[in-house]
């Protein structure tokens, strides 16, 4: 990895678009904002130059000196990294929910877990902490950490069908006040406490999301989450599962 800011920031982009074009205005917006030098062009010519450099002193050796030109390759209006799509993590990662989600949609939620587990053990910590970031990266990363969080839930749906909700209590408890308006977190939250006995602190995280919905938002809680509060209360039978859209 180049040590400088703006090189890693350019690599960065090209690896989550790999197999792609950037267009030039791309990696432009991207480096420099709206606030792009008359310089940029030849500039950003320098960086590619160097990210090439990078890449030949890490291909094997005996490769023709055009390799790294492969790699990193100049296209019409923009440059293309032609790392295969399927070979970083942030692919695995995907490959690994989407198998993940299907499984527990089919009912086999063993399986959901141990898939859904795997993928997001790949991650290392927040997306691109380590790398300068403008407008387009930063939306990248919304997208990413989106993707995170859905993974977490469906991790979370498939142990609470396994029967392991006092295995993940704390880790509900510390994903809900992370995200105070997840409902889907919020009602995972809630039968994993009235399942460990602790029906009280179940409606009082109820509560405490529909004052917070109706005071910031003007809501009231979606009729999923209201289905688990009437099984927390009681008087409806348990649903079969947070994340499954309701029927009736």
């Amino acid at each position: 990895m180049p040590s400088a800011g703006k090189p890693r920031q350019i690599l960065a982009l090209l690896a989550l678009r790999a197999g792609r074009v950037v267009p030039v205005p791309t990696l432009m917006e991207e480096v420099w904002g709206s606030d792009i030098p008359r310089s940029a062009a030849t500039t950003l010519q320098t960086y590619i130059l160097q990210l090439r450099r990078h890449i030949a002193a890490a291909l094997p050796a005996g490769l023709p000196s055009t390799a790294a030109k492969q790699v990193l390759a100049t296209q019409f209006g923009g440059y293309q990294l032609a790392t295969p799509v399927d070979s970083d993590d942030l692919a695995a990662f995907r490959r690994g929910t989407a198998e993940g989600s299907a499984a527990l949609e089919a009912g086999d939620a063993d399986h959901a877990a141990r898939v859904l587990r795997a993928a997001l053990d790949l991650w290392r910590g927040p997306a691109l902490v380590d790398v300068p970031t403008g407008r387009i990266l930063e939306t990248e990363i919304l997208g990413m950490d989106e993707t995170r969080l859905r993974a977490m839930e469906l991790r979370v749906e498939a142990d609470l069908r396994l029967g392991r909700h006092a295995e993940i209590l704390g880790e509900l408890l510390m994903l809900a006040a992370q995200h105070p308006l997840h409902e889907n977190l919020c009602g995972q939250l809630m039968i994993a406490l009235h399942r460990s006995g602790h029906t009280w602190r179940a409606l009082d995280a109820y509560q405490r999301l529909r004052s917070t919905l109706v005071d910031e938002l003007g809501v009231d809680p979606s009729p999923r989450l209201r289905r688990v509060h009437r099984f927390v209360l009681g008087g409806a039978p348990e649903p079969g599962g947070v994340l499954t859209p309701s029927r009736g």
